[in-house]
């Protein structure tokens, strides 16, 4: 699959240049992926807006999760809505009762760092 048609969420998005998920909407940018970013304050990560809430989406390949297993619940039905082919959980987002919620709607899970995947061509 080409690169480009791997249209990302990242949830938990950070204006915050110091961030991990700032550095990952960056970086997916830098390689030509659509991203979509989404916060809990509005912002810009680089050039790409965060919106705030559940945002309707379409198109949306691959969810890279920024933000904790005990936030997550709220976005559980968002996220499966959206039927992804697959959900990043990043370091310190994991969460195995989610990540069987996923599978069991045939979704992939990756535990990985999206930055690191990114870096060495494995995304």
């Amino acid at each position: 699959m080409d690169i480009n048609t791997k249209k990302t969420l990242v949830l938990g998005a950070s204006p915050n240049p110091s961030r991990y998920s700032y550095q990952c909407i960056e970086s997916l940018a830098e390689h030509h992926i659509p991203v979509v970013a989404v916060g809990l304050r509005e912002g810009l990560a680089g050039d790409v807006p965060i919106q705030r809430g559940m945002p309707a989406e379409s198109g949306i390949h691959t969810v890279t999760m920024y933000i904790g297993a005990q936030n997550q619940t709220a976005y559980y039905q968002y996220i499966l809505s959206l039927n992804p082919k697959r959900v990043i959980f990043n370091p310190g987002s994991e969460n195995p009762e989610f990540a069987d919620d996923l599978r069991k709607n045939g979704i992939s899970v990756v535990h990985a760092c999206t930055l690191m995947m990114l870096d060495y061509g494995d995304f």
